[in-house]
């Protein structure tokens, strides 16, 4: 499907100018005001998974007065009902409508952009059938649950020229003192950071339960692997060591891309390697204790879990001086939110711009690999492989069920 070429936002604009001949009234909510931006300029948005996360996204993007919130999505009747009522209520009508199938978001020209806040199994799909139908996005981490999936996204949001960032506002926000030390030179040459997270996420074998009538739990298993309803399976609540989707192979890679995400995204943002993929991830087993180090071709190596160090604690060299460099931030206002909408007026590139976002996932993912093997690897980033081993190789991925293939 092709894209559109002009902004939705404008469209009203077209429409009071076809008008004129008759009879008609630009009521003051469409005109804007100090706290609110007129119709021809807002971006229209929707919603896709509205639970936990997706409340929050929503909440945080209806509260702004250049954002019109018309859409919501999701599998359980409820979540998406219930969003579609706070829209409503903050807007004072009815022009919010709820979707069970997010195609059904993705297929209508009015909407300029939407967030996405599945369980990650269904990140990649969404963010790239976006891509293609002329939406941006605002995904959720993990922004990716596979290897293979990273290179797609990124191809796809720059084939259709569109603005995808990632969700991990804490990069920033939770890590600015140390990213200020390691980037104001004072401190002389970073030499390695270590980050501590996880666990890596399991098998599930919960039994059946009855299915709620609300729910349309085909739509949300999607690609993944064929299971029975069994609500801890689906709970959207934040734990990873099980009772959580985020717990599970088929749907999440545990607190290791979860917090991961978080965690790695500040490590490789205050080590000043975002825009690099380790060449070689190191597996060692001292004592019992495993862990992993990731090196990058400019010498700079994260840790995983290094025993007796702390979560984000850096190591500088020595020897040497480093000469300080600005910090990048955030466009626009509003946080990680403002930075995103900001970017898709302008048509920058965002804060957590999906190659970035990317090559943050393929630490804790290529670190996963490792774990599961128990060896090191080398890791070639032109081809998106490991280096001479077709068993790692074989991890790239995850089956999909018809007819969700990427």
């Amino acid at each position: 499907m092709g894209i559109r070429q002009t902004p939705t936002r404008r469209e009203f604009v077209k429409v009071a100018s076809a008008a004129v001949a008759a009879p008609y009234v630009i009521t003051s909510a469409a005109l804007g005001n100090a706290e609110r931006a007129p119709a021809s300029e807002r971006i229209v948005m929707g919603g896709i998974g509205i639970g936990n996360m997706g409340r929050g996204d929503q909440g945080a993007f209806l509260g702004r007065g250049d954002v019109q919130y018309v859409a919501t999505c999701d599998v359980r009747r409820g979540a998406r009902e219930g969003a579609k009522d706070n829209a409503n209520k903050k807007y004072g009508n009815s022009d919010c409508k709820a979707y069970v199938d997010f195609r059904e978001i993705l297929a209508r020209d009015d909407i300029d952009a939407v967030h996405v806040a599945t369980p990650d199994h269904w990140h990649a799909i969404m963010i790239i059938e976006a891509c293609r139908h002329g939406k941006d996005v605002y995904c959720q981490k993990p922004e990716m649950r596979t290897l293979r999936e990273g290179p797609l996204m990124i191809e796809a949001a720059r084939r259709y020229s569109r603005v995808v960032s990632g969700g991990s506002q804490r990069v920033l926000e939770d890590y600015r003192g140390i990213v200020n030390k390691c980037w104001g030179g004072e401190a002389g040459p970073v030499k390695s950071i270590n980050v501590q997270v996880g666990p890596l996420s399991q098998p599930c074998n919960l039994p059946a339960e009855s299915k709620p009538d609300d729910m349309e739990w085909d739509l949300w298993l999607g690609p993944a692997p064929w299971a029975p309803y069994n609500k801890q399976r689906c709970d959207g609540n934040f734990g990873t060591s099980g009772n959580s989707w985020r717990s599970y192979i088929d749907y999440s890679g545990g607190g290791m891309t979860d917090w991961g995400a978080h965690h790695f995204g500040g490590a490789t943002y205050a080590v000043d390697v975002r825009e690099m993929q380790p060449t070689e991830v190191e597996y060692r087993n001292e004592d019992g204790k495993q862990y992993l180090a990731f090196h990058y071709e400019n010498g700079i190596t994260i840790f995983h879990n290094k025993p007796g160090v702390g979560n984000m604690h850096v190591e500088f060299a020595e020897a040497g001086q480093a000469e300080g460099k600005p910090v990048p931030a955030y466009k626009g206002t509003g946080g990680i939110y403002g930075d995103f909408i900001e970017c898709v007026k302008t048509r920058e590139r965002p804060f957590r711009d999906i190659e970035l976002a990317v090559n943050t996932m393929v630490v804790p993912l290529t670190g996963t690999v490792a774990y599961s093997l128990e060896r090191s690897l080398k890791w070639d980033r032109a081809s998106q492989q490991f280096v001479g081993d077709e068993e790692a190789n074989r991890m790239l991925d995850r089956a999909r069920r018809e007819p969700w293939q990427i």
